[in-house]
């Protein structure tokens, strides 16, 4: 982590042209591209190297000092609660050997033109992690009522646990290859169920985003992620911080468009005092050591 705090590799999407930025968290190149036919909004998915191979290092990499500007133009809708670990409590990735030589320059949440995390305050999911719908809601409500020079929206799937399935059948308990499909994996599980399970993930999230680019004024929108997942490429599993693995550091740049059609009404609304949350509680259930 050292050197890459210090030099950065990848691509910082501040150097890229957008009004909306739609974070997928984990959402792999391959994983877009199988689904894309089935959404009228993704054509082609080009791909770009991340600034990070896990979130929190993503975040530190990309809200720099360099880009205070854009940031500080910026209205950051986000289900991720390393946005709060990183920007807001100023804990970042570091080498885990007692002793840092990093070298971050990572701004505050107090340096954004807005800032809305609805995994603090939403209706919890029955299983796993901050629901899709929440974000939606929210973001359509901040680019109607901030009307940001740019929106980044940050949502949690496709990230395991992959809830999908069992929300949509009413299960609150999850297969293994749903719950803890890395461990699954390396105990011998098929490829396939993970995979399947993983992309389901996928598609309600983009069912999700469908709804907000109906609801939203935004002439460049790009669909793309922090970072993408390891299935045993490599011998690697999951992500973590500061691997050069492909299928991790490789992210998806695609591409599209927003108007708002007015064909959604958010209900949402953030609570007028910050409520206390236990930020590595959520973590924990998205499988982090916390």
């Amino acid at each position: 982590m050292s050197l890459l705090s210090r030099f950065p590799v990848g691509t910082n999407v501040y150097e890229r042209e957008w009004d909306a930025l739609i974070v997928l968290d984990t959402c792999r190149v391959d994983a877009l591209r199988e689904v894309a036919p089935e959404y009228d909004f993704i054509r082609d998915v080009d791909a770009i190297w991340s600034v990070g191979s896990a979130s929190a290092e993503w975040i530190a990499q990309t809200f720099t000092e360099r880009y205070r500007e854009e940031v500080e133009r910026t209205a950051l809708v986000t289900a991720n609660a390393f946005a709060q670990r990183v920007l807001g409590d100023r804990e970042f990735p570091e080498d885990g050997r007692g002793i840092s030589y990093t070298d971050w320059d990572t701004l505050h949440l107090n340096d954004f033109d807005h800032v809305d995390q609805p995994w603090k305050y939403a209706e919890p999911a029955p299983v796993g992690q901050c629901l899709p719908r929440p974000v939606t809601e929210r973001a359509i409500s901040v680019g109607r009522s901030v009307d940001p020079d740019r929106l980044v929206v940050h949502y949690e799937q496709p990230h395991h646990p992959f809830t999908a399935r069992a929300i949509e059948e009413g299960r609150t308990e999850l297969y293994p290859w749903e719950g803890e499909p890395f461990g699954y994996l390396k105990d011998g599980g098929e490829y396939e169920r993970v995979w399947e399970a993983y992309l389901d993930n996928l598609r309600w999230v983009l069912d999700e985003v469908a709804i907000l680019l109906e609801n939203l004024d935004a002439d460049r929108v790009v669909l793309s992620a922090d970072h993408g997942n390891a299935y045993g490429e490599w011998g690697m599993y999951m992500h973590r911080y500061a691997v050069p693995v492909p299928e991790v550091r490789r992210v998806p740049w695609a591409k599209t468009t927003a108007t708002d059609e007015e064909t959604f009404e958010p209900t949402l609304e953030p609570p007028g005092v910050e409520p206390g949350i236990d930020t590595g509680a959520h973590l924990q259930e998205l499988g982090y050591l916390v």
